[in-house]
């Protein structure tokens, strides 16, 4: 039988529901195709508003857990275990997590790197172009270009010709360039100015091998760019294992 708990107001209010929620679901302790309780019920259960229930079921919707029925309430999926794959911001606090998703770059880009050299248009050797002209703006304006450092992987995996790279880029979002949520490791490499020259001259070997229709060296150089990234971000975690 399904029980749902007072949320503890130390924690974002949604999320906890969300996540008990989503653990029923989960166990089978709510069965597909089961109605979820109704928001007066989940209400008064959980002991929060409206507005908190009706995020969590927004939440348990994204997730592919629950499908809502407009006038009648929220039911648990037939399949919840084939929810979609995501990556939760929430759970990006540290360094072990960034890591891990620098790894799962690693499969996509590299290969995103050697298709660009291949296929290319004038237009997207450009604009990729145009990226890291952007980001040597960026950094020579004191920025952290972040941005910037986003749209040169986008331009990249534009250029492949298959949509799919980008709509993964675009999926993982900021999780993409972790600068702004890890603190430290710039001023460990000699400050902004020299850590962003090191990383720009990465990103032009990468540039310069798919300008030369060198699919080979593109993938090598996307390569050796996150290597050496995951190494950088490793080398901080050795010295401070929880930055966020």
């Amino acid at each position: 039988m399904m029980r749902i708990r007072p949320v503890a107001a130390a924690r974002k209010l949604s999320r906890g529901l969300f996540e008990q929620l989503a653990e029923q679901i989960k166990s089978g302790r709510l069965a597909p195709g089961e109605r979820l309780p109704t928001e007066q019920e989940l209400t008064r259960a959980a002991r929060v508003s409206r507005t908190v229930v009706r995020e969590a079921v927004a939440a348990l919707r994204a997730e592919g857990l629950v499908v809502t029925r407009q006038g009648v309430g929220a039911f648990v999926s037939a399949m919840p275990q084939q929810a979609p794959f995501r990556i939760d911001p929430e759970r990006m606090q540290s360094l072990d997590e960034i890591l891990n998703v620098m790894e799962l770059r690693l499969g996509v880009e590299i290969e995103s790197a050697g298709l660009a050299a291949e296929r290319a248009t004038k237009p997207q050797l450009r604009a990729i172009g145009a990226a890291l002209e952007a980001m040597d703006a960026a950094a020579r304006g004191g920025k952290s270009a972040v941005d910037e450092d986003l749209e040169l992987h986008r331009a990249i995996a534009e250029a492949t010709g298959n949509p799919e790279f980008a709509r993964f880029l675009q999926f993982i979002g900021r999780h993409l360039i972790p600068r702004r949520i890890v603190t430290g490791l710039p001023e460990s490499m000699g400050g902004r100015s020299a850590y962003l020259e090191i990383i720009q001259e990465e990103h032009r070997r990468i540039f310069e091998a798919i300008r030369g229709r060198d699919a080979k060296a593109a993938r090598e150089a996307m390569r050796r760019h996150l290597t050496r990234s995951l190494e950088r971000y490793r080398r901080l975690a050795g010295e401070r294992p929880q930055a966020a």
